[in-house]
């Protein structure tokens, strides 16, 4: 399953953002924003792309790149980043395993006349720190038993 997404269309719905303002700030909400998506997808990562607008890309970064397992566009030759959403829409081979994460009608439109799945950046993001959560809580050790628990558990076994 490949899972593409609205880069700036999700950067707002998360309310991630650096502590600066203009080109800097925007690249560090960027980096705040891949390195969030990184931790909760985890291993999925690998399967995502995540696309922005061109202008406001840092100078000397290269189109393409990968950053913790996400595969990071710039769409530098459109007209704006759903423009290259859509492309990669219609020319997924596979469309019914996709799924386009964002806000936009225009882009949840071109997903589901491919037969792809279109997801609202909120809802989709809010699922995923649930689910996220849910993870972390069955990993998490459960908490060491206080001496009177040990006491109680010895009568009750007869130790």
């Amino acid at each position: 399953m490949t899972l593409i997404i609205d880069g700036y269309n999700l950067l707002h719905a998360s309310g991630v953002f650096g502590a600066e303002r203009g080109p800097r700030g925007f690249e560090q909400s960027r980096l705040a924003l891949l390195d969030l998506l990184a931790d909760l997808l985890g291993p999925d990562a690998t399967k995502t792309i995540v696309v922005f607008d061109a202008v406001n890309a840092p100078d000397g970064l290269p189109g393409r790149h990968v950053h913790r397992g996400l595969r990071v566009w710039f769409a530098r030759e459109y007209p704006d980043a759903d423009s290259l959403i859509e492309e990669l829409i219609d020319d997924d081979n596979a469309p019914q395993s996709l799924t386009v994460v964002s806000s936009d009608r225009r882009l949840q439109a071109a997903a589901r006349r491919r037969r792809a799945s279109a997801v609202d950046c909120e809802g989709w993001l809010a699922e995923l720190r649930a689910r996220s959560r849910r993870r972390d809580d069955a990993d998490a050790k459960p908490a060491e038993p206080s001496p009177y628990d040990v006491e109680a558990w010895k009568r009750y076994f007869g130790l």
